[in-house]
């Protein structure tokens, strides 16, 4: 077993911007605002503030938000708890998006005045097109964004949930302004490693771009807190209860072989998980755990304080996979 430690930072994409392996996503500080209402509850300030408090004295240099997170409240949420915490601006890496869906690029300058206000007085470090969902090419997308750059409204561009197409699209354009993709955020877990297999994780390396995962504990389940209690499912909405049912019967065995590791190197399953995440690819791939309480934090945090061995890493890879894709390499 080794506790090497794991926290030292690593560059988004190829920007010069370092960041801790883990971060702290800030969706949960929307609350009852937008369209994560019904699943979110409203958490005090003061919490917020203790939340953001423990990521930091964690090793966590940078935050996760986007406009879509209760119009602003998640970004007004992240610097009121950076403000609590003394932070300057220089001290940490800020993270948002700008939500395209029915919009087109013109609104990509227009929103960046309320992304920045919200944010006040902590500058955007990586700004992202959160789905490729607009009524724009992504090349009139990333346009707009390096304008923002040369204006020295933000310091680097991303992408989230993009195909390994538009990344290149996104790449090629960005080039062509003197700058380079840093990310694409997207949906990647022990649960979910689509992007091994549809070209995005390969898309990523190519370009050097940073794969940012969002839903690195796969709404909880990573955590095993499902398996040791089905009374927790069970007095869930109904909606959850059947969207997550069969999930966590199949997820068993990783479960199982994440709560054997916890063990061995006296971590929890969650921080087994992340811990997976970002080692299994070098320094391609970071997470963004949310937290809605402190102890989450601390948790996603204390990810970083080892290093699972090559053979424990192989062992996750093997369990996880698909069983088509674990036919196939037999």
């Amino acid at each position: 077993m080794t506790t090497q430690n794991t926290k030292k930072l690593r560059e988004l994409g190829r920007t010069g911007i370092k960041v801790s392996p883990i971060g702290l996503g800030v969706m949960q500080f929307s609350g009852s605002q937008g369209i994560y209402s019904m699943m979110m509850s409203d958490i005090p300030q003061e919490e917020k503030n203790q939340i953001i408090q423990a990521a930091l004295d964690g090793g966590i240099n940078w935050f996760d938000t986007a406009e879509l997170y209760g119009k602003g409240r998640s970004e007004q949420s992240l610097a009121a708890g950076l403000k609590a915490a003394g932070m300057a601006d220089e001290d940490i890496i800020v993270c948002t998006k700008w939500w395209p869906l029915f919009r087109t690029a013109r609104s990509i300058p227009r929103t960046v005045k309320d992304r920045l206000r919200f944010l006040d007085p902590y500058k955007i470090d990586l700004f992202m097109v959160h789905n490729p969902a607009s009524f724009s090419s992504v090349s009139d997308e990333m346009h707009a964004m390096a304008d923002l750059v040369e204006a020295g409204k933000i310091r680097s561009v991303g992408v989230s949930n993009f195909t390994a197409q538009q990344m290149a699209m996104a790449q090629v354009t960005l080039q062509t302004r003197g700058l380079k993709l840093a990310v694409n955020q997207v949906h990647y877990s022990l649960l979910h490693r689509k992007i091994e297999h549809n070209g995005v994780l390969q898309a990523a390396k190519d370009f050097g771009v940073t794969i940012v995962c969002w839903g690195p504990l796969g709404s909880g389940i990573l955590t095993g807190k499902y398996h040791g209690d089905p009374e927790i499912l069970a007095s869930s909405p109904r909606g959850k209860r059947i969207r997550m049912g069969r999930q966590i019967e199949s997820s068993r065995p990783v479960v199982n072989e994440l709560e054997n590791l916890a063990k061995k190197y006296q971590a929890t399953p969650a921080q087994i998980a992340l811990n997976w995440l970002i080692n299994f690819n070098g320094d391609t791939v970071v997470a963004i755990p949310g937290a809605s309480r402190v102890k989450q934090a601390v948790e996603s945090a204390g990810a970083m304080a080892f290093k699972l061995t090559t053979d424990d890493l192989a062992l996750l890879d093997e369990v996880s996979r698909p069983e088509p894709q674990k036919t196939r390499t037999k």
